[in-house]
């Protein structure tokens, strides 16, 4: 029979069920003719593994056009599902029921991804209204849960898969901007895994206005066009065209019982109040009931202790966690050391290029230096030819000098034999003019002939002894002050190497025991409360601190929002502005979210607001 013999095909007349997930079609499910939609529900939830199943139910679009849910425990033949036209009866598996915080009750990794799918899905086909600056934070951690981590290698982005088409249409911008906006958003995701960044894609999509609302068209009393809204938070009432604004809101701590009787809801709150409404369209009104009474009873079951069931699967999805981060850490190692390889090899890579280079220039250096050195050869060669040449003439103009000196050296001995014959010729002439005068006057040349000598002052020897004693005394003075100057010094060094020796120390412990001494220096006992308190401290300021990172990234990131927000506004075409935009805008200004939204149509007593309700 198989695995699941509800796929098999049967013969003769059987009725085959299709049934279409989030991210995969299961084709030809043989339905039998007393199946109920339970049998249904868990044969699609054992195919595809799925254990939480208190979140998802089939959907099927009636004969009217109008989506309605499968009810459990009726026969299915006996619902209104219409049959294709191959006879196969069609059904979507999807999240019927949501929870209020998707990172404390979303436990399996497939029931986080098929959340994933549908609200992506729901927000791209604008059924659920989203913000510009949302959508495009958004569609960063959808790349970075599809593609991983942004690199270059990742060609252009497909819009149409990542952002809705009104929020396209309504700036004027290029898609390469709306890509370039969604890559700076994407590389602060760097580093999350898969499962990582579809829950922080949960987590911002939780807090957008119409996220987890299932809206059906009803009338009051009065047959005015309302919308009724089904939430993990309660149910409110939407007039017109706005879906973000209800009007008002009660939440199912208020709400006591809802019941259909005679074609009406009667919803009976806490304080005896009842509200009665009726679904325009009767076909849907057992899925409005079933949504109501499942959600309600959603809402009571998070509020009591875990079932063992779900205790096992939180236990299974934690260890599973735990693998994860230990692989995401190993891979995370490995991706650093395989960086910090590449780092390497590029710097190596550098290096070999650049010494690479460095030789080529060295080669190119070398052989420019070998043609330098031929050149400056043949230019010695040249250079020593011309040396002989030079040397030959310089020693032929040697030669001549030498010749021409030793011809001049020759004038100038003749010349002084010539100058002396000269002097000897007039000192003759002086001698013979002196004899003649002499001859004529002899006392005056006696007279003239007086000779006088140089005086000659010799050192006497008293100077002289006078000189060598002051010599003496100076070499005499100079090396008694050289010798005061050291024996100061050899005083001050023996005082000093006096003063560093410390005085011995006397023994403190000398007759002490050595148990004693021993008792004496062990450290006290340690204290068990002191232990606990530190512990208890640590604990606290390690709760403190983590409180503290995630308050000031909510900062942080709340800025760069807005900062986004403001970026984009000089952008907006006004005159593509819908009504939620208008709405979500006004909001944003007087800093209203989704969950004051709902406190502010929450005031007032329960009476009072389903008076509001039966005026509107």
């Amino acid at each position: 029979m198989g695995l699941f013999p509800f796929l098999a095909r049967g013969s003769g007349k059987v009725v085959h069920a299709k049934v279409t997930t989030m991210d995969a079609d299961l084709d030809r499910i043989v339905i039998e003719t007393s199946w109920t939609g339970r049998h249904l529900f868990d044969a699609v939830c054992r195919i595809i593994g799925l254990r939480e199943v208190w979140f998802f139910g089939l959907q099927f679009t009636n004969k009217k056009g109008l989506p309605c849910w499968l009810q459990m425990d009726r026969e299915i033949r006996k619902q209104d599902v219409p049959r294709g036209e191959d006879g196969c009866m069609q059904f979507l598996f999807l999240v019927k029921f949501y929870p209020e915080d998707v990172e404390d009750e979303l436990i399996q990794d497939l029931t986080r991804h098929l959340f994933f799918l549908q609200i992506k899905q729901a927000i791209l086909s604008m059924d659920l209204y989203c913000s510009p600056e949302a959508s495009v934070l958004l569609a960063s951690f959808a790349v970075q849960a599809i593609n991983g981590d942004c690199t270059d290698d990742i060609g252009p982005l497909d819009l149409d898969k990542l952002l809705p088409k009104s929020v396209i249409e309504q700036y004027d911008m290029s898609a390469d901007m709306w890509r370039e906006r969604i890559k700076r958003w994407w590389i602060n995701n760097q580093g999350q895994t898969r499962e990582d960044a579809e829950m922080e894609y949960l987590r911002v999509a939780q807090d957008l206005e119409m996220y987890g609302i299932l809206y059906y068209p009803i009338c009051n009393k009065k047959e005015t066009d309302l919308h009724l809204g089904i939430s993990a938070q309660g149910l409110g009432i939407y007039k017109g065209s706005n879906r973000i604004t209800p009007r008002p809101f009660f939440s199912w701590s208020e709400i006591k019982n809802i019941s259909f009787k005679n074609k009406k809801f009667h919803m009976k709150t806490v304080d005896k109040s009842t509200i009665s409404f009726r679904a325009q369209e009767r076909t849907i009104n057992p899925s409005i009931l079933d949504l109501c009474i499942g959600t309600h009873n959603l809402y009571l079951r998070r509020r009591q202790p875990d079932t063992l069931e779900v205790q096992q699967m939180k236990a299974l999805a934690k260890e599973d966690r735990a693998r994860r981060q230990q692989e995401a850490a190993r891979l995370a190692r490995e991706r650093e050391e395989r960086l910090q390889v590449e780092n390497e090899r590029n710097q190596l890579k550098a290096e070999i290029e650049k010494i690479a280079e460095q030789l080529a220039q060295a080669k190119e250096a070398a052989r420019k230096t070998e043609e330098t050195a031929e050149l400056l050869a043949e230019k010695a060669r040249a250079s020593e030819q011309e040396t002989l040449l030079l040397t030959k003439r310089v020693s032929e103009a040697e030669a001549e000098c030498h010749r021409l000196q030793m011809n001049h050296v020759k004038s100038e001995e003749a010349l002084m034999r010539m100058e002396r014959k000269a002097r000897e010729a007039e000192l003759y002439a002086q001698r013979i003019s002196m004899s003649l005068a002499d001859v004529n006057s002899k006392p005056h040349y006696a007279s003239h002939a007086l000779i006088t000598e140089p005086t000659i002052w010799p050192l006497s020897n008293l100077a002289l002894q006078g000189t060598l004693s002051h010599h003496q005394l100076m070499i005499s003075g100079g090396s008694q002050e050289g010798d005061r100057s050291s024996l100061a010094e050899r005083q001050q060094m023996h005082q000093g190497q006096l003063q560093g020796v410390p005085p011995p120390a006397a023994p403190i412990y000398r007759a002490m025991p050595p148990n004693v001494a021993q008792m004496m220096h062990a450290p006290p006992p340690p204290d068990p409360s002191v232990n606990q308190r530190l512990e208890f401290h640590n604990l606290r300021s390690e709760l403190e601190k983590s409180r503290h990172d995630f308050s000031e990234k909510a900062r942080l990131f709340k800025e760069r929002l807005n900062d986004f927000r403001n970026e984009i506004d000089a952008l907006k075409r006004e005159d593509r502005q819908t009504e939620h935009d208008v709405i979500h805008a006004h909001n944003v200004h007087n800093g209203f979210d989704k969950f004051t939204t709902l406190r502010m149509s929450s005031r007032g007593a329960p009476k009072q607001r389903v008076e509001v309700f039966e005026g509107l």
